[in-house]
């Protein structure tokens, strides 16, 4: 581990004086690129310093004890001595968790697509009920969620949402959110009273710099429509619905939320490029057959992660085993307890790999 902190704190120098050359300064794609590396390599960097700092201050307290013969003296560096060993291993541990290996796509803003599955209206209704769930919780993260295609279900809810959600780190918590969500209920339409059974999926893609992705306009079909609606002044009388065909992997996006086509349009590219990204991750992925990636990717759509239980006020996700009755907190937006459960799982995880 330590070989390891000197190479980062080595590489630390280094950035610091890239940054004072005036070549790297007037180039801003560089410049920028080592400011952001200048600032997660120093995070490791005052860590190891601390941890430094706080060993050799124990190994000079030891010395200095073994050679005082005043009892009062002794005693102050036996006082600093406890203070220092309990100190010490929170450290070490800390910096165990900084070394290891950063998902790349932690950083980046996300597009959150949330599609009722089984179930029918129940599936609709609940979907839209999640999504509200994740834009309080953004909220409260002092991000910003924005709706960019919602297609209503029959009697409410929708049977399919695709938002924006931009701020500090949001794929590295809510990246576990992906895969499908299964919930248990009686229906408002149910006399007998029956508990039933509906599932939504949810898919958390890292949002990608429009460099990253280059698509072909020819291989783009563009279609513009009038946007649907319940009807009413709302409703968008003019051309500005977006529907965009991908040809060579077949991705369909439609955006509606706008009154202008452009932006509109601007935000269906947005949601294509993140797609066309997924799969070359996806790709990249299954060909590499890295474990931790397959941890910490956008999940198995396929898989139930996680039962939303209204009866018994219970939620529990199936991946960690964690249940919690705190059900009606987390529909209100208070997911941190299962968002902060799967940080600290799939860290440990990642952790006992590396030091295996």
């Amino acid at each position: 581990m330590f070989s390891k902190l000197d190479e980062v704190e080595s590489r630390y120098e280094q950035v610091n004086l890239s940054l004072q050359r005036p070549d790297v300064a007037s180039d801003q794609k560089k410049y920028r690129g080592l400011m952001k590396e200048l600032a997660d390599l120093e995070k490791v960097v005052v860590l190891y310093r601390d941890y430094k700092k706080k060993t050799a201050a124990l190994k000079d307290n030891k010395e200095l004890l073994t050679a005082e013969s005043d009892n009062e003296m002794k005693e102050m560096f036996r006082e600093e001595i406890r203070e220092l060993e309990a100190a010490i291993p929170d450290l070490e541990a800390k910096l165990k968790l900084a070394l290891i290996p950063k998902d790349p796509n932690d950083d980046k803003n996300i597009i959150l697509e949330i599609r009722a599955g089984a179930g029918g209206d129940e599936a609709s209704l609940f979907a839209d009920e999640l999504f509200r769930a994740y834009a309080h919780y953004a909220g409260k993260q002092g991000w910003k969620a924005e709706m960019m295609s919602y297609s209503p279900g029959n009697v409410g809810g929708a049977k399919e949402i695709i938002a924006s959600i931009s701020g500090d780190s949001v794929f590295s918590k809510l990246k576990y959110e992906s895969g499908v969500h299964r919930v248990q209920r009686v229906p408002e339409t149910e006399g007998a009273g029956r508990v039933h059974t509906s599932t939504i999926t949810v898919a958390v893609i890292p949002e990608v710099e429009e460099v990253e992705v280059k698509i072909d306009m020819n291989d783009i079909k563009i279609d513009v429509m009038r946007a649907s609606g319940a009807g009413g002044q709302s409703v968008n009388r003019t051309e500005s619905a977006v529907r965009l065909h991908h040809g060579p992997s077949g991705i369909i996006v439609h955006c509606q939320e706008g009154k202008s086509q452009t932006a509109n349009k601007e935000k269906a590219f947005k949601i294509l490029a993140s797609k066309l990204q997924m799969l070359e991750d996806e790709k990249a992925r299954k060909e590499a057959s890295d474990t931790r990636l397959e941890q910490i990717g956008t999940g198995d759509r396929s898989e139930r992660i996680r039962t939303y239980n209204f009866p018994q006020t219970r939620v529990t996700d199936h991946r960690i085993g964690l249940t919690t009755h705190a059900l009606n907190e987390i529909m209100a937006g208070d997911i941190s307890i299962l968002v902060d459960s799967l940080v600290a799982h799939y860290q440990a995880e990642a952790l006992k790999k590396q030091t295996s």
